[in-house]
């Protein structure tokens, strides 16, 4: 059995649905039973969200994941169809009718209970399955969605759901790789990555996959297979444990992110409980806090810095001035000119001193680091955006990424 996914750029026009059609069709003449996992088409998900944003500024979260729901039922059913004019049978469902059941919060849900028996049971009968990504059902049975990327979790839930078969990712890029090639054209493709790097990089900025599918798969060791629906080559394989490319490779990739904003709270007091009753708050809204950093404190007040989504700066925004006023802060700031550069490899855990020439490469192109995070396996920097492709070029070529012309092999 083998689940594959198809992201909306695969399944953009009904040329590329039929396309995609006849990948499914080879794959189950080969003898694999077909789950298939569909994305709305193209941009279809972002023009729903222009077409509330006509009808109102703040729609109710229930009528916002009904209506971006539709969109993903209009892909399979015309997937479905495709598959049906090339002589075989298959079978569409939305996310609910197979029991994908998640919690009560709409745009974000979390995935409670994945039931694979009505799937199973169609399989049964030779049928191929197709599901809707991106979206469940509570157990109100209400429609939710998992968030954007979602339908890469939809695709790994239902692998585990189905046995731990094998989770292909069918996508517009040829697998991982080192950085976004359409930033640095020397970027390679990865053959494998592990968990723990995969997870690094959709986090620090990577767009393949959904951060959350793959915390998924970690958790149920579900592997994973990033390839292109254009293509038969083999991508990047995503596994508990995966090699580097070669011996002494220390750094696996560098990613990028445009999409945060730093946000300051001046003058908060410095006693204890401060930055617990700031950070409440920001939890009890359900904002993802990325990076923060307090200032040493000389006279009783710090000031209070952290990263948030740009999708969430406006909600982030109302919250903290409502903050300062509570823990008698001076006022809050915000600067959404940012970009927050990373690197990430297994490889970092062994090898001492990748911090200071990460540092010393942007110290060499003149960026000023205005903030740093740091895992095991990773290290980010926010600087200022119009830098920010400048240090990732800078980066790949410092750490021995940039793939060799054939005449350098």
């Amino acid at each position: 059995m083998v689940v594959q996914k198809y992201g909306g750029t695969s399944v953009a026009n009904p040329a590329r649905i039929k396309s995609v059609a006849e990948r499914v069709v080879a794959t189950k003449k080969q003898g694999y039973k077909v789950v298939v996992v569909v994305s709305a088409l193209g941009d279809t998900t972002d023009e729903l969200i222009e077409l509330s944003k006509q009808i109102t500024d703040n729609p109710s979260e229930r009528e916002y994941d009904m209506l971006l729901a539709t969109g993903e039922q209009v892909s399979v059913a015309l997937l479905a169809m495709a598959i049906h004019e090339l002589g075989h049978d298959a079978i569409s469902f939305t996310g609910a009718q197979v029991g994908i059941i998640t919690d009560t919060s709409f745009s974000k849900a979390k995935l409670i209970n994945v039931n694979g028996e009505k799937i199973e049971k169609e399989l049964a009968k030779g049928k191929i399955v197709i599901v809707a990504g991106f979206q469940g059902m509570t157990e109100d049975q209400e429609i939710t969605t998992l968030g954007r990327g979602g339908s890469n979790l939809t695709a790994v839930a239902l692998s585990k759901s189905l046995g731990g078969c094998m989770c292909e990712m069918n996508t517009d890029v040829e697998g991982v790789f080192t950085a976004d090639p359409r930033i640095v054209k020397k970027a390679q493709k990865l053959d494998y990555l592990s968990y723990d790097e995969m997870l690094e990089m959709a986090s620090l900025g990577s767009q393949v996959l959904q951060a959350r599918s793959v915390i998924f798969a970690k958790k149920f060791d579900v592997p994973i297979h990033v390839r292109s629906s254009f293509s038969d080559k083999k991508g990047t394989i995503i596994l508990k444990e995966a090699k580097p490319m070669w011996e002494g490779v220390v750094i696996s990739g560098v990613t990028l992110d445009k999409k945060e904003a730093k946000m300051t709270i001046c003058d908060v007091p410095d006693k204890p409980g401060m930055a617990a009753q700031i950070f409440k708050h920001l939890a009890e809204a359900e904002i993802n806090v990325d990076m923060i950093i307090q200032n040493i404190s000389r006279t009783r007040r710090t000031d209070l810095s952290f990263t948030v989504p740009h999708s969430e700066l406006a909600r982030t925004m109302k919250i903290a001035k409502q903050i300062v006023k509570d823990v008698k802060a001076e006022k809050v700031t915000c600067d959404d000119d940012i970009a927050k550069v990373s690197i990430v490899g297994v490889g970092m855990k062994s090898h001492p001193g990748v911090a200071a020439k990460m540092f010393d490469v942007l110290a060499k192109k003149k960026i000023n680091i205005e903030m740093i995070s740091t895992s095991e396996i990773s290290i980010s920097c926010v600087i200022g955006k119009k830098y920010a492709e400048s240090a990732v070029k800078a980066l790949h070529t410092a750490f021995g990424l940039d793939a060799k012309k054939p005449e350098e092999k």
